[in-house]
C-alpha cells in the first residue's frame, strides 16, 4: 500500500486494498556467496507461510471454516506442495498434465501425467499420481483455438474458457449448450477434450458508480490501490487495466494529487500501474481483516486448489480457493486472457484490489459474477505478468532487509527483479539451476539458498 505526508493529518496510510472502478469504464562475476549457517529453510519458511498475519488467519477461519491452527497448517502444506509440484513438472516435461491440491489442511498434492511409468516418481514426491490422456500443453492448445474462434465470432454467449486440470478437459462456460457446442465446432477441436458448462452468469468488470473510496481517476472514476511496485526511482502501485488509461490523473479521496497512470492494458489483459508523486511512500503491505495489514513477501504463484484472499474497498477482506489458471473471459468491453478463476466473492468497487496467498502476492481483481451475500466467482489478473510486461519491481518486506547480491555476467545469469516461470534455467555462481515456481527474483531468494524456488541441475 502507499501512504503520504500531509501537514493536516501527518502520515496517513492509504489502504492498498484494491478496488473496482467506481464508475462504468469504457471499456556480477564472482564466487557464489557462501550458504547461511544452519539448516536449509523449508518452502514454508522461504515463502513466509509459517508465520501468517493475524488478518490472513482470521479471514481463512471465517471463509473456509477453519481453526487458527488449521489455517496455519494449510498455508504451510500448500507452500511445500508448490515446491514438489515444480520438481515434478520439470521432471515430467511434455507429459505433465497439471497439478492441484485439495483437503482442509493436508493440501494433498495430485499430479497428472500422460505416461503411466511416471506414477512411481510422482508418488516418491509424496503426491498422488493420475494418468490422463491429454498433456497440459495440448489442453492449452485446444483452449487457444477456442479463444480464437470466440474472438472471430464475438461469441458473447460463451464468455469464459479455461483449462480444468482436475478433469483433464477445457471448459467452455456458455449461456446455452447449443452456443457452447457451436463454439467447439467452429474451433475445430476434438469434442472429447472439451466440456460445456451451461450458466446464465456473465462475468463483468467489477465497476460501479457508488462503491469504494480509495482513489479517483480524473476526478470522475474511482478505484483502489492494488500492490506496491517501483520502476527505477519511480514509486507506484499495480491495479486493474480497466481503471484508467496512460496519462489519466489520480487523486486521493480528498482530492489531493496522487499520481498518473504510467501504463495500462485492457482488454487483452487487465493490468495497469500508477506512478505516485514524491509525497507518497510505498509500503510492502495490503489491507486485511479489520484494517490490519498483511505483509507482501514475494510473488510466488500458488497452485490450483490453494487458498487465496482478496482485499477490496467495497467488501473488504475475503478468502476462497483458486479454481483454474489461464482463463479467458469475454466482458462486454472485450476479451481478457490469462486470468485466474477463484471462489472468492467480490462486488462492484473491488476492482484492482490485491490477491494474496499467504504472504505471496498473486494479482489484482479483474471481474466476476455474484456477490458477497450469496457467493460468486471472481477472476484476477496475475501479478507476475504485470511486473514483467511493465518492467516493475514488487515492493516486499524481505527485499527491504537484504542487500543486493553479486550478479553473474553470463547471458542467462540469475538477476533480481526478473520474473522467472517454472522450468526456466539460470546460472548463478557458475552453477545451473531450474525454476520450480513462477516468481519475481529478489535478493533474499538467490538460487543457491532457496531450494523452494530453484533446483540445481
Amino acid at each position: 500500500m502507499v501512504g503520504r505526508h500531509t501537514a493536516r493529518t501527518g502520515r496517513a496510510a492509504l489502504v492498498a486494498a484494491g478496488a473496482l472502478a467506481l464508475a462504468a469504464v469504457h471499456p556480477a562475476a564472482g564466487a557464489t556467496p557462501p550458504p547461511a549457517p544452519g539448516p536449509v529453510p523449508s518452502a514454508a519458511q522461504t515463502l513466509g507461510a509459517d508465520r501468517p498475519s493475524a488478518a490472513m488467519l482470521q479471514a481463512l477461519q471465517r471463509d473456509l471454516k477453519l481453526t487458527s491452527a488449521q489455517a496455519t497448517t494449510r498455508l504451510v502444506n500448500e507452500a511445500e506442495a508448490g515446491t514438489r509440484a515444480g520438481r515434478l513438472r520439470n521432471a515430467l516435461g511434455a507429459h505433465f498434465a497439471g497439478a492441484w491440491v485439495k483437503g482442509t489442511t493436508a493440501a494433498q498434492l495430485t499430479v497428472a501425467t500422460t505416461r503411466s511409468s511416471d506414477a512411481s516418481a510422482i508418488r516418491a514426491q509424496g503426491a498422488k499420481a493420475v494418468v490422463v490422456t491429454t498433456s497440459l500443453s495440448d489442453l492449452r492448445a485446444v483452449k487457444d483455438k477456442l479463444d480464437e474462434a470466440a474472438l472471430r465470432a464475438k461469441a458473447v454467449a460463451t464468455p469464459v474458457r479455461y483449462v480444468d486440470v482436475r478433469t483433464n478437459r477445457v471448459v467452455v462456460q456458455a449461456t446455452t449448450r447449443q452456443a457452447g457446442n457451436a463454439l467447439v465446432k467452429a474451433a475445430g477441436v476434438p469434442a472429447e477434450r472439451v466440456s460445456v458448462r451451461v450458466s446464465k452468469e456473465r462475468p463483468r468488470p467489477l465497476a460501479d458508480i457508488v462503491g469504494g473510496d480509495a482513489y479517483l481517476i480524473n476526478n470522475e472514476f474511482r478505484c483502489s490501490i492494488g500492490i506496491s511496485v517501483t520502476k527505477g526511482e519511480q514509486n507506484g502501485f499495480a491495479s486493474a487495466g480497466h481503471c484508467g488509461k496512460p496519462g489519466d490523473k489520480t487523486t486521493d479521496p480528498n482530492g489531493t494529487e496522487q499520481g498518473t497512470f504510467q501504463a495500462s492494458t485492457f482488454p487483452g489483459k487487465d493490468m495497469s500501474w500508477v506512478g505516485v508523486t514524491s509525497g507518497w511512500t510505498v509500503t510492502p503491505t495490503v489491507r486485511g481483516e479489520g484494517g490490519a495489514t498483511v505483509n507482501v513477501a514475494g510473488s510466488v504463484e500458488a497452485l490450483v486448489g490453494a487458498s487465496v484472499c482478496r482485499s477490496g474497498s467495497t467488501t473488504g477482506w475475503h478468502c476462497g480457493t483458486i479454481q483454474e489458471q489461464n482463463a479467458t473471459v469475454t466482458y462486454e468491453e472485450g476479451t481478457v486472457n490469462g486470468l485466474t478463476r477463484t471462489t472468492v466473492c467480490a462486488e462492484p468497487g473491488d476492482s484492482g484490489g490485491p490477491y494474496m496467498a499467504g504472504a505471496q502476492a498473486q494479482g489484482t481483481t479483474s471481474g466476476g459474477s455474484g456477490d458477497c451475500t450469496s457467493g460468486g466467482t471472481t477472476f484476477f489478473q496475475p501479478i507476475n505478468p504485470t511486473l514483467n510486461d511493465f518492467g516493475l519491481t514488487l515492493v516486499t518486506a524481505t527485499a527491504q532487509n537484504n542487500a543486493p547480491l553479486p550478479q553473474d555476467t553470463a547471458a542467462d545469469a540469475w538477476a533480481t527483479g526478473r520474473v522467472y516461470e517454472t522450468g526456466a534455467t539460470v546460472t548463478f555462481g557458475n552453477v545451473r539451476y531450474q525454476c520450480l515456481q513462477s516468481h519475481q527474483a529478489q535478493g533474499a531468494w538467490a538460487p543457491e539458498s532457496t531450494p523452494a524456488l530453484w533446483q540445481r541441475v
